[in-house]
């Protein structure tokens, strides 16, 4: 008893293989997402700060961008370059700086000057401090080849950095 060769094949089924069929759908790729903003907890836990609080249409207007990158206007030199240091300074901040850091890392270039600016907590002692601060300058300073400044400040908790919950 031979069962035909397109069905059966050894024991085993196989389904009849269909041309591919173009579907219309109806529904939206990105139904309920939107970019940019912070889902709404149910009982409003979610602490956002000032930078996070404002939509990124108001970045010109109340808000200033993370990056100050004057390299990515027309005519610009460096463009890669630059996005590459500053995601590289980013996470180097996050793993020297580890736990210490309460806002985002601000990163300015004026001129052959890199400016590393932030908010971080009152718990670390000073030695550590002015360690962590030297190490830090001397390291980027080395790795990027121009003069790296931090402009740090402290506050005593998280929450004095929380604008609202949400």
């Amino acid at each position: 008893m031979a069962a035909s060769a397109g069905y059966f094949f050894k024991g085993l089924v196989r389904w009849p293989v269909f041309a591919s069929v173009r579907t219309f759908h109806t529904t939206e790729g990105s139904f309920g997402a939107q970019a940019g903003r912070y889902k709404v907890t149910k009982d409003r836990s979610r602490p956002l700060t000032y930078e996070m609080a404002n939509p990124p249409h108001q970045i010109a207007h109340r808000k200033s961008w993370n990056s100050w990158n004057t390299s990515n206007l027309e005519g610009g030199l460096r463009q890669s370059e630059t996005a590459v240091e500053d995601m590289f300074i980013r996470k180097f901040m996050f793993g020297t700086w580890h736990r210490i850091f309460i806002s985002e890392v601000l990163i300015k270039r004026r001129h052959n000057m890199i400016l590393i600016g932030g908010i971080i907590q009152r718990t670390v002692i000073p030695r550590k401090l002015y360690f962590l601060i030297g190490y830090t300058e001397e390291i980027l300073s080395y790795v990027l080849q121009c003069p790296v400044k931090l402009e740090l400040q402290s506050a005593a908790d998280k929450k004095d950095v929380v604008f609202k919950y949400i």
